[in-house]
């Protein structure tokens, strides 16, 4: 696999956060999902470490089978945004404040029925729209606009595509 970084090409010392690609004076090193990192404060509680600290005091968790798989699901959820392009950094509030620019994250030619692909992987994960968007760190109009086969008219990036193709095991690019 190959290895990446959001950092600064200056050598050393960049100020962005590795993880959600935020501009940050208080990075600090955390390993996320294996990967060691410099990352803001507001990923800072995606460390494993804190996850772990998290899990040994209790921390919230959902009830039912799905507990049992949440922090399997969290940690690869976080690989995959970490694969993911880095245009697409999972932080939906950052995007909405500055904007996107979809020159940059272009979206791949997409097979036929990739709509009808994404719901029924979704389906089939047991997941609902919203609890899918929040994984992926997307609006749920996003998801919806894929699942419904209007990714282009929407303006859905190719990171959301790699990102959905990652988590849900589909096919979604020719």
């Amino acid at each position: 696999m190959a290895k990446y970084s959001t950092g600064s090409s200056s050598g050393g010392g960049g100020t962005n956060c590795e993880l959600c690609g935020a501009e940050s004076d208080s990075l600090r090193r955390a390993t996320v999902a294996g990967a060691d990192l410099e990352v803001c404060p507001n990923c800072a509680p995606h460390s494993d470490e804190q996850k772990q600290r998290s899990r040994r005091s209790g921390g919230s968790g959902s009830s039912g089978s799905r507990s049992q798989d949440e922090p399997n699901r969290k940690k690869k959820a976080a690989q995959n945004v970490a694969r993911a392009n880095p245009i697409w950094d999972g932080d939906s509030e950052h995007w909405e404040k500055e904007g996107t620019n979809y020159n940059d994250d272009p979206l791949p030619y997409l097979v036929s029925g990739y709509g009808e692909r994404v719901e029924a992987a979704r389906q089939e994960a047991g997941l609902k729209r919203e609890e899918l968007a929040e994984e992926l760190g997307c609006r749920e109009s996003d998801l919806l606009a894929v699942e419904q086969g209007r990714a282009t008219q929407a303006g859905v990036g190719g990171g959301l595509i790699t990102a959905l193709e990652s988590v849900l095991d589909v096919e979604l690019a020719e």
